[in-house]
């Protein structure tokens, strides 16, 4: 993906430095002079955007919205979450009008009221829309929205979340699939005021599939379109990767996998194309872990697998290595990789570096009593994480630093409906996975946020597993947390009026 698009504008103040009356710093000609480190600032915009959340007439869904408290803001601003113009499940209009089925919210779904306090919003059925939100002012510097939903029983019943995503231009989810057991959409969600025209691009175990819709989909504005990926081929296939390419406009994209025996969760976009990934947060009581694996580039990839543990990195028995042809999704069964213990997964070359993405497939439970979640290879914390729709007990934080020893400070914030913050410091050493019990706050009502801020350079990875039995299933679902967005760098400069001259 992207991550250059998203949609984050930074303080007029803070650009100012750019305009006509200002230059960069630059060494000069001899070498005298340095060049200034850029400067972090809070970004001052935000968008997010949130999937229709079922197709199930008896799912619950909530909504929980989330802003870390940030130095330097202004002290304006707002956010909300608005609902979009909805279109029916195939991406069609509607059967009995003719016409497309737009739902718009008269008010916003939910509005914040202050950085650091989380809001939470709630609804059921198979009717709620997809919703666009936006903020600015103090409420945009990182910014996060999670959508949780259980369904009780059916295709894809336990428990489903997603982070509501930034506005971009490409996405890659490999562990999709046409199988006839799953019933996956890919939701796509325009936030501007023009259309976006998306191409859907589907790659099977031999290469590319042939799509029944090779002119792509046109995204009405402020609208979202659900794309049943069993439309786009005829062809059944357990292991997909699917490539969201956008060639007009920006859109937000996810695929809710269902499936009718284990569950279902949604699974987000997998990090950009890259030689090496982290897949990190498999739960240590997984019964089941399904490794699946793509290239888009013109070369195959051979990976070294290992699985990060409390004690070390060890090799999975019998998946030393992974070899991913070119332009084919490639899987590997992991069984219960974990045994019991915390663990998340590295890949890296065995030798030359070849791009590639990827995404685990986790089962818990059992017989009659399975549920599915997906990890995808994520980006690193970076300088902050934030993760919304914390509760007691139901909540696990899996943190992995895969090269060097991080240190990294946990905020839990004040609740929903009452509380007062928790600060706690943890240290994760090198090659490790290790599974927390996060703080809580005092006097906790309601739901909590989480912001993680490593204290040291070396990259650490992070995952949180949302947890919620019923029935004697094993309700769950892994949000990764990659970082929030919520400061860009910005070049120092000074005023140099002579260009004025020039």
């Amino acid at each position: 993906m992207n991550r250059t698009t998203l949609s984050l504008i930074v303080g007029t103040t803070a650009l100012a430095a750019v305009t006509a009356f200002a230059a960069l710093d630059t060494p000069s000609a001899s070498g005298a002079g340095t060049a200034k480190a850029a400067a972090e600032l809070p970004v001052e915009r935000a968008s997010l955007l949130c999937p229709a959340p079922s197709i199930s007439d008896i799912a619950d869904t909530s909504y929980t919205s989330f802003t870390p408290v940030t130095k330097g803001v202004a002290s304006g601003g707002k956010a909300e979450l608005q609902a979009a113009a909805e279109q029916s499940a195939d991406g069609t209009s509607d059967s009995k009008t003719g016409k497309d089925t737009k739902k718009k919210a008269d008010k916003p779904v939910l509005t914040p009221k202050e950085p650091g306090t989380p809001v939470t919003g709630d609804t059921s059925g198979a009717e709620a829309p997809a919703l666009v939100g936006t903020a600015d002012g103090k409420f945009a510097p990182g910014w996060t929205v999670q959508e949780t939903t259980e369904v009780a029983a059916g295709t894809g019943r336990g428990l489903q979340g997603v982070n509501c995503t930034a506005p971009d231009t490409e996405f890659w989810f490999p562990g999709a699939s046409t199988s006839a057991d799953r019933t996956d959409y890919v939701h796509l969600t325009n936030p501007d005021d023009s259309a976006a025209v998306v191409d859907i691009e589907l790659y099977g175990k031999d290469g590319a599939i042939k799509s029944t819709v090779p002119d792509g989909f046109t995204v009405p504005p402020h609208s979202s379109k659900p794309i049943l990926l069993s439309t786009l081929t005829a062809e059944r296939q357990t292991d997909l990767t699917v490539h969201v390419n956008v060639r007009s406009g920006r859109v937000g994209a996810a695929v809710q996998a269902l499936d009718d025996k284990v569950g279902g969760d949604w699974l987000a976009a997998a990090a950009d194309p890259a030689g090496s990934l982290v897949l990190p947060g498999i739960p240590k009581d997984a019964t089941d872990v399904r490794l699946i694996a793509f290239t888009p580039g013109d070369a195959d990839a051979d990976l070294k697998v290992r699985l990060a543990s409390p004690d070390g990195q060890i090799t999975p028995a019998g998946n030393e290595t992974l070899h991913v042809k070119s332009g084919m999704t490639t899987a590997a069964d992991l069984g219960d990789v974990t045994r019991g213990e915390a663990g998340s997964l590295v890949l890296t070359p065995t030798d030359q570096s070849v791009p590639v993405v990827a995404a685990l497939r986790v089962i818990r439970g059992k017989g009659s009593k399975q549920e599915t979640a997906f990890i995808p290879a994520t980006a690193p914390v970076g300088t902050r994480a934030t993760s919304a729709d914390n509760s007691g007990k139901s909540t696990t934080l899996s943190l992995t630093a895969p090269t060097a020893t991080v240190t990294v400070k946990v905020t839990a914030s004040a609740g929903s409906e009452g509380g007062t913050p928790a600060t706690k410091t943890y240290t994760i050493k090198s090659g490790t996975t290790q599974d927390i019990s996060p703080p809580i706050p005092s006097g906790l009502k309601g739901t909590y946020a989480l912001t993680l801020e490593p204290t040291s350079d070396a990259p650490l990875y992070a995952a949180r597993t949302l947890s919620a039995t019923e029935s004697g299933i094993p309700g769950f679902t892994i949000q990764t947390l990659p970082t929030d967005r919520g400061l860009v760098a910005v070049p120092e400069a000074d005023e140099d009026l002579s260009v004025l001259q020039k």
